[in-house]
């Protein structure tokens, strides 16, 4: 997997806005109620990931998992002799369009093996998104997809769990990340009334306000997770008005504060 691991150093050299993620640590990270909010191929290239409340579902090196959405999910990623190394990449809903229609048995995730198809795929992927535009990403992810299903994959379907509400709310407090939530444009958005909006919210066991509070927190965990950027930094751009808060609210969602998962990321030279 080597020329794999020296096409992701080179992306990530660029500084550019990636339709992927490359999460890499020195030591252990244990962290819960992470949000999926769209179907998620995570490939381990080295270490190990554990999921799940018993940590019983593994996902070695040289193998994927695809995440259906989940409000709350526990991982471990765990480092080999060297370090956990992991590329994420997060599909959108009509990626899967093209495929069967949904089976009548859904899935919370499918584990496969990375073959020597998939890695060139992959290879090619991080290649040509240090230059291709946004507009022709949905292409590339469409092609892995395909090759899935070709590979054998027939029932990848049964992971895509149809958006509800709260999907919606979130999609359109993200494309305005950073503005206040107007809820009358919100609503007349999802062609329904305020009461309404916030009785299916209910149903689906969320609110606006938690839903924002997410996107918060999993952008700042995203950031610690691929950046070096200070913790204050992350804190102010999430939209913390404190550093101390933000801490408070990131250890009581992921169950470490921003600073113990920073530490994991740094090989210990004393």
């Amino acid at each position: 997997m080597s020329p794999l691991k020296q096409a992701i150093k080179k992306a990530q050299a660029t500084n550019r806005n990636l339709p992927f993620a490359i999460y890499t640590s020195a030591a252990e990270q244990r962290i819960y109620n992470i949000p999926i909010t769209t179907p998620t191929l995570m490939v381990v290239l080295s270490g190990e990931k554990k999921l799940g409340k018993n940590s019983d579902i593994r996902c070695p090196e040289g193998n994927f998992i695809f995440l259906s959405t989940s409000p709350r999910g526990n991982m471990r990623n765990i480092p080999s002799k060297h370090e956990y190394l992991a590329i994420i990449i997060e599909f959108e809903f009509k990626d899967f369009e093209f495929l069967q229609q949904p089976q009548k048995q859904q899935a919370d995730y499918l584990l496969g093996k990375l073959d020597s198809t998939l890695e060139q795929t992959l290879h090619q992927f991080i290649e040509w998104s240090q230059f291709a535009p946004e507009s022709l990403w949905p292409l590339r992810r469409q092609e892995i997809l395909q090759l899935l299903f070709y590979q054998g994959y027939d029932n990848l379907y049964s992971i895509v769990k149809l958006p509800g509400i709260a999907h919606k709310v979130h999609q359109h407090i993200s494309n305005h990340f950073g503005a206040s939530i107007n809820i009358a444009e919100l609503c007349n958005e999802l062609n329904m009334s305020e009461s309404s909006l916030r009785r299916k919210l209910n149903a689906e066991g969320t609110s606006i306000q938690e839903i924002k509070d997410q996107i918060k927190l999993a952008l700042a965990l995203h950031l610690l997770q691929t950046t070096f950027k200070p913790i204050g930094v992350i804190a102010n751009h999430c939209g913390f008005q404190s550093q101390s808060r933000f801490t408070a609210k990131f250890k009581s969602r992921f169950g470490l504060t921003p600073s113990d998962l920073r530490k994991t990321r740094v090989i210990d030279s004393g």
